[in-house]
């Protein structure tokens, strides 16, 4: 697998998120997320720093998704079995997961409220 064209490498990755979208309901559930905030920058048009903050944080759920799930499809490959270690690794994956969906809201939060904010201050005046 070492040292594929581009291309391959390309292919190797849409094949995970294609993987992903099959088998991982948080997954879509997140995609879909995504897509909502990226519809809601098209309709409010905020200024093009909020296109990339909203951009990165999406981008960051969905990489620590595919983590969170690839490594939870390894750990119940090699211990199918019910252990607490394991279930301790699988919490401590789906807290990171919940970490940086907070800081995702809190991102939408904080433009939805600056919106808000600049929307009645233009109202009012």
């Amino acid at each position: 697998m070492k040292n594929r064209s581009i291309g391959a490498r390309i292919g190797f990755a849409l094949s995970g998120w294609k993987t992903a979208w099959r088998r991982e309901r948080s997954f879509r559930t997140q995609a879909w997320c995504g897509l909502a905030a990226f519809a809601a920058l098209i309709v409010i048009q905020p200024p093009p720093i909020w296109w990339a903050v909203i951009g990165l944080t999406c981008a960051l759920v969905l990489a620590l998704e595919l983590i969170n799930s690839a490594l939870e499809a390894l750990i119940d490959l090699l211990h199918p079995g019910i252990h607490p270690e394991i279930k301790a690794i699988k919490d401590m994956l789906a807290g990171a997961v919940l970490a940086i969906s907070c800081a995702a809201l809190f991102v939408a939060v904080v433009l939805a409220l600056a919106y808000g904010w600049a929307r009645l201050a233009a109202f009012e005046s």
